[in-house]
């Protein structure tokens, strides 16, 4: 195995996942729309199938990760390297995202998990990060200031959802509604489902 995700999520032969996934990335990756909104559909679907199985006392977080991680694949496209398995990719991004979480909510990970394997895919390039963080700010900047700032507040800055909701001066069920409610907007936008901006 390369050591980018473990067994339990790639296996070394492709499977039926990854042999429906490929073909759609190549072609969204080559600026095809609809086999762009297709690959995130089915990636979705497995996203959150995996985030459930590892949050099963944190259900009410499981679509806020998967917005996350959505929204992650989006600004990191250009990071897959062709050639190599889009679900091994995913999967990185996807259990990246899932510890982040574990560290904001003050868990740690399983020791089984293999946490080595998500050093390729912080470090991605200079240039790719760089364009992350325009696209990040160009999507951000269209989302009403209470969504923006509370993404900002959480995700970005990861605050607690207490601290997050001190710093904005609202409630903290209002600062995780408006972060789901900006995560979920940006995913629809991504996905290409254009509800008014």
């Amino acid at each position: 195995m390369d050591g980018l995700v473990s067994a339990d999520t790639a296996p070394a032969a492709p499977d039926a996942f990854e042999q429906s996934l490929a073909p759609l990335w190549r072609k969204a990756q080559a600026g095809d729309e609809a086999a762009y909104r297709a690959a995130l559909s089915l990636m979705t679907g497995r996203i959150r199938a995996y985030l459930r199985r590892r949050l099963v006392d944190q259900a009410a977080d499981v679509e806020d990760l998967v917005q996350e991680v959505l929204l992650a694949v989006h600004l990191q496209r250009g990071t897959h390297v062709e050639g190599l398995p889009v679900s091994n990719w995913l999967f990185a991004i996807t259990r990246y995202k899932l510890v982040d979480h574990w560290r904001r909510q003050g868990r740690q990970p399983a020791a089984t998990d293999d946490l080595d394997a998500l050093d390729d895919v912080a470090s991605a390039d200079d240039g790719s990060a760089a364009q992350a963080r325009r696209d990040l700010r160009k999507l951000l900047a269209q989302l009403p200031e209470a969504q923006r700032r509370a993404i900002e507040l959480l995700k970005l800055d990861g605050l607690t959802a207490p601290e997050a909701a001190r710093e904005a001066g609202v409630t903290e069920s209002a600062i995780k509604v408006q972060a789901h409610r900006g995560l979920k907007r940006l995913a629809a936008w991504i996905r290409g489902e254009h509800e008014d901006r």
